[in-house]
């Protein structure tokens, strides 16, 4: 698969985004297991306020993690490890939130993680990552205003997640 993988993209614009947040990016050694990785493999990992990576995981990876970190409620980010958890309403706004904050680092973008997604087996039901968030997230982006992740106009607060 053809994803954007993080040895070859701007660190430091994804360490800088997410400082925003309160969220560290760890690198961790070619041939290491990724602490905190759910799904193991190359996939990035969450460890209280540490995002993990390798050189090989996928950017739409630690975008989707970070996101995740983003959206929990306090409780669970207090004892995060592996798990980040949450019901489906959350794990949509954090697709459209990482959809976002692509926006935000110019070497990835909306259009080149909206590829990522749909190459890596991220499932819609319009079919794509893009037509998905252009017609059929309005619960994700509301979700997200209403945990003051976003304004009301959509826009970023650039906060965690605090109720």
């Amino acid at each position: 698969m053809d994803v954007l993988t993080c040895g070859v993209f701007d660190m430091h614009s994804l360490r800088t985004l997410l400082a925003r947040f309160g969220l560290r990016v760890t690198e961790i050694a070619a041939g290491q297991n990724i602490p905190g990785s759910f799904w193991g493999d190359s996939e990035a990992g969450l460890v209280g306020d540490a995002l993990l990576v390798r050189a090989d995981t996928p950017v739409h990876s630690a975008l989707h993690e970070a996101c995740h970190y983003i959206c929990m409620d306090p409780t669970r980010r207090s004892a995060l490890h592996t798990n980040a958890g949450g019901d489906t309403n959350e794990e949509n706004g954090v697709c459209y939130l990482q959809i976002l904050l692509a926006g935000h680092l110019p070497a990835l973008g909306r259009a080149r993680l909206w590829s990522d997604m749909d190459t890596w087996g991220y499932s819609f039901r319009l079919g794509s990552a893009q037509a998905w968030f252009e017609h059929d997230a309005d619960d994700a982006r509301d979700w997200l205003v209403a945990h003051d992740i976003l304004d009301s106009t959509g826009a970023l607060t650039w906060c965690v997640r605090q109720r």
